[in-house]
């Protein structure tokens, strides 16, 4: 009974700090652009924001260790360099976007704040948050989440009940890379090996737990959150392909507050903000958490670490958050390009049997999916870039995924060879 009751608090705790600001403003715009063919997108979106993600749950289940340790089989240092750009990715992108979100939506229709004001106290009640990190996981999954999940249930049922005309037909080419690609920008499986991480060390702070009550209590709390996300996205996708054809907007906050209107009337916009707040805040302090654990440890478990960090992490996002949500997902989209197949690979791999994954597959399919991720990469800033030419050459460029079936090749052919030079050593 024990075991069940801290699974289903970790279980909403997690589910809490995944589900932040590009969680909530990127499915419905994504279900009203895909509009007859909503499924299709739900598919790419579920494959990129839920399962990968959760794969990274059960690979730190498993490991039990920081996101460094995804790297163990690679290069000397790899762990390191990888762990710390991720971090600035998660510091200077996601988390100050959480508090620009949370602006436009939640204040700047209500309140004669700035955005300077609004992002100063915002943060400053993170960095509290972050500084009491013991007690996240109670608080998220005891208060917080439910009340997120209760508000979001209300817009996406009722919403689905309105009567409406026949959905708009999809406006993009191919629906499952859409999805896939949008579902990059939750920032979820970056997410992934950062609230892992965290779910951790606040696993070890409750004490008296074996290595196997840990690694079984995060594996079932990845499944809780995993079910609750998928049921989120795949309402506010089918939801935003029910409005399809009410209106015509491409603006993904003004989207969401006419979902929301419409379905709980005059309290719609009361009961938004208060959802846009609670969903951003406990992503912001997953995200913040996650930094300072690392550094913390980086430096021989420095709390003075841990505390630089958090306000470090909490500053740029008082300064980053200044910026619309537009400039901040456009800005990210090279990053994620960049870093998002990387981190797909090496969740995978975490997860994949030994035999599979050896040492030699490891760095041989990281270093191909890096290759092959510079194109895509050099195309979303620098049309003209050396590359250009080669990269149209390359199967799933369009779709900006040309990595993938090199490092799938990759993978098999490793493993053949792996295991014909063992058939060939003798015993």
């Amino acid at each position: 009974m024990k075991d069940l009751r801290q699974t289903m608090i970790t279980g909403f705790a997690l589910f809490s700090l995944f589900f932040g600001a590009g969680n909530l403003i990127l499915p419905p715009l994504l279900g009203y652009r895909a509009g007859a063919d909503w499924s299709w997108v739900t598919f790419g979106f579920v494959l990129s924001a839920v399962i990968i993600p959760m794969m990274a749950l059960f690979g730190h289940a498993r490991l039990q260790g920081n996101m460094a340790d995804f790297c163990r089989k690679l290069w000397p240092g790899f762990g390191l360099v990888y762990s710390l750009v991720i971090y600035v990715i998660a510091l200077t992108l996601p988390a100050p976007r959480t508090a620009s979100v949370t602006y436009e939506m939640a204040v700047e229709p209500y309140f004669q704040w700035s955005s300077f004001a609004l992002s100063s106290v915002y943060f400053a009640l993170v960095f509290v948050f972050v500084l009491n990190r013991s007690r996240i996981i109670s608080i998220i999954g005891k208060f917080l989440t439910p009340l997120i999940l209760i508000i979001l249930l209300a817009i996406i049922i009722i919403g689905l009940q309105e009567p409406t005309s026949s959905m708009s037909p999809s406006s993009f080419e191919h629906n499952f890379t859409a999805g896939v690609l949008e579902g990059y920008q939750t920032f979820d499986a970056i997410g992934g090996v950062v609230v892992g991480g965290i779910a951790v060390i606040s696993l070890g702070l409750v004490g008296g737990m074996t290595y196997r009550e840990k690694r079984r209590i995060l594996g079932n709390a990845s499944i809780v959150a995993g079910l609750g996300l998928l049921l989120v996205y795949g309402g506010l996708i089918a939801l935003g392909a029910h409005y399809s054809t009410m209106l015509q907007t491409d603006d993904r906050t003004a989207l969401v507050a006419y979902l929301s209107t419409s379905a709980l009337g005059n309290y719609g916009n009361a009961m938004l903000g208060v959802l846009v707040a609670l969903a951003c805040f406990t992503t912001a302090v997953g995200i913040i958490t996650g930094a300072a654990d690392y550094l913390k440890e980086l430096f021989g478990n420095s709390q003075k670490a841990y505390v630089v960090t958090a306000f470090i992490g909490c500053l740029s996002g008082v300064l980053i958050g200044q910026f619309n949500v537009p400039f901040i997902i456009n800005a990210a989209i090279p990053a994620l390009l960049l870093s998002y197949p990387l981190t797909i690979v090496l969740i995978v791999l975490n997860c994949l049997p030994e035999a599979l994954s050896g040492s030699a597959v490891y760095k041989w399919v990281v270093a191909v999916t890096l290759i092959f991720t510079l194109p895509d990469f050099l195309a979303s800033f620098w049309e003209s870039n050396p590359l250009s030419g080669v990269a149209d050459l390359l199967p799933l460029h369009q779709q900006s995924m040309a990595w993938l079936i090199p490092a799938l090749v990759t993978f098999i052919l490793v493993n053949l060879i792996s295991r014909k030079r063992a058939k060939n050593i003798p015993a």
